[in-house]
């Protein structure tokens, strides 16, 4: 039988670093909210804030806004936190606000952080296939898509599957301005990962992701769609995108 990893000295178990869960929400507004008085929705607004800034040091939230990008969805938070309940008690408080009372989720993915099984050859400090911790950057774009593999990349053997990978891994590695962010769903959502590229120049997003079409294990994608493109502001701006 198994026993948990021990430390030397004292033989007491070594605890696992601690994972962090992640959740990419998108609202929609109804638009019969923008009809409403100013001051009511002015104060809505206000209570969404609330709602957010009560779990402050307890989940991070980043804010985004996809107006005029996307049709189907207005603004992302993108939260982070080590306890999975936060964000349904967020959530809770946030549609039951004035502002929440005229919201809808199109889209939630959730997800946890865990390290990477494939070996980066290039190492560098921090980098993302070794952290279970995820450090949201400055920039101004996120771009972000659920993503799934075919069943038979998992039946590939593993030095097939990180031979493709090196090479997917070497191509990231020509856009330096693009950092990414993985996550894992397994069991939890629908999809396997969701991966969150943060950049300040859309261009070189786009290149990278021609560029990814044209490696080997791109033939194992199933679906990476969905993708959304979104600005970053504070979360009153965000809001203040909404109108009113």
């Amino acid at each position: 039988m198994s026993t948990p990893e021990q430390s030397p000295a004292t033989h007491a178990p070594v605890p696992a670093p601690t994972r962090q869960y992640v959740n990419f929400a998108f609202y929609k507004i109804d638009p019969a909210w923008r009809r409403l008085p100013e001051s009511e929705r002015t104060k809505g607004k206000q209570e969404f804030l609330n709602a957010v800034e009560e779990y402050a040091g307890r989940v991070l939230v980043v804010a985004y806004s996809s107006i005029g990008i996307r049709g189907d969805c207005d603004i992302m938070l993108w939260r982070i936190s080590y306890e999975l309940e936060l964000f349904q008690d967020m959530t809770t408080k946030i549609l039951a606000s004035g502002l929440g009372q005229y919201l809808t989720t199109p889209y939630s993915y959730l997800a946890i952080t865990k390290r990477s099984v494939y070996v980066d050859h290039h190492t560098h400090e921090n980098q993302e296939s070794k952290r279970l911790t995820v450090v949201p950057g400055k920039a101004k774009y996120i771009f972000v898509y659920p993503f799934l593999k075919t069943r038979e990349w998992f039946l590939l053997t593993k030095a097939a599957r990180q031979g493709m990978m090196d090479e997917h891994i070497e191509v990231g590695h020509r856009f330096p301005s693009v950092k990414l962010n993985t996550t894992y769903s397994f069991g939890l959502d629908d999809q396997e990962w969701v991966v969150a590229f943060e950049s300040d120049k859309p261009e070189d997003f786009l290149d990278l992701v021609m560029a990814l079409r044209e490696t080997e294990g791109s033939r194992y994608t199933l679906r990476d769609t969905p993708i959304f493109t979104c600005i970053r502001k504070t979360l009153k701006e965000t809001l203040d995108t909404l109108g009113g």
